[in-house]
């Protein structure tokens, strides 16, 4: 399986999901943002960091980069796209997922381990994959999910909410929201669940030993729903 992480001035977690992805058994090319055209792919990723510096709007000035018009065919054309942290803040900028991501409910910078229950296991992301809760990172000043009432509808209706924040057991509610997110949503997928954008992070999760497993399980699944 082939993969690309698309680079942006400010990046930060792009050479940790080149790890994540190699040690799972995709071949990855990084890929800077003022290029044209995206190599043949099987999944390109968004990574986190903090892409110019968050002037303006966190992802604003990403979102008008020479690559995302070769991003936006590939998508159309039903590419595997991922968006991690600022990745997810590009994708929203692009309108490519619906929706907005705010300041953190309390104006503060979140840097902690969460536990996130899957919604919906029907696409290439989830499907199979060994359990619905997962224990994954986070680090973000701007990871408020928010959209009006009316788009909340139609994300529901068409079941494009990914990801929850929970507890271990998979309860979901406001004791369990670090950052205000509009019914703990912590990633959303676009109508066609080709587009995944998430504020957590699963290439930070891929050691037992270093910081935790359960992104291992993350990209186990998805390069085997890949196959």
């Amino acid at each position: 399986m082939k993969s690309s992480v698309i680079i942006f001035p400010g990046s930060n977690c792009d050479r940790d999901m080149d790890v994540a992805l190699k040690k799972f058994g995709f071949k990855n090319q990084m890929i800077w943002h003022n290029d044209v055209d995206l190599p043949k792919n099987d999944l390109v990723v968004l990574p986190g960091g903090f892409s110019y510096g968050d002037y303006l709007r966190c992802g604003s000035i990403a979102a008008k980069s020479k690559i995302i018009h070769s991003l936006i065919n590939y998508i159309n054309s039903g590419g595997l796209v991922l968006g991690i942290c600022n990745g997810f803040q590009i994708l929203i900028e692009t309108g490519l997922l619906p929706g907005a991501l705010l300041r953190n409910k309390y104006l503060e910078f979140i840097c902690k381990n969460v536990f996130v229950k899957i919604k919906d296991q029907k696409n290439n992301y989830f499907k199979d994959i060994k359990k619905d809760i997962l224990k994954l990172h986070i680090a973000h000043n701007e990871g408020n999910f928010f959209c009006t009432q009316d788009e909340i509808k139609l994300i529901e209706d068409n079941d494009q909410i990914a990801l929850y924040y929970s507890n271990d057991k998979g309860e979901i509610n406001e004791k369990f929201n670090p950052n205000g997110s509009l019914k703990n949503i912590a990633g959303i997928f676009n109508k066609e669940k080709n587009v995944l954008g998430m504020m957590p992070h699963p290439e930070r999760m891929i050691d037992k030993y270093l910081s935790g497993s359960d992104g291992s399980i993350f990209f186990e699944t998805l390069l085997n729903n890949l196959k």
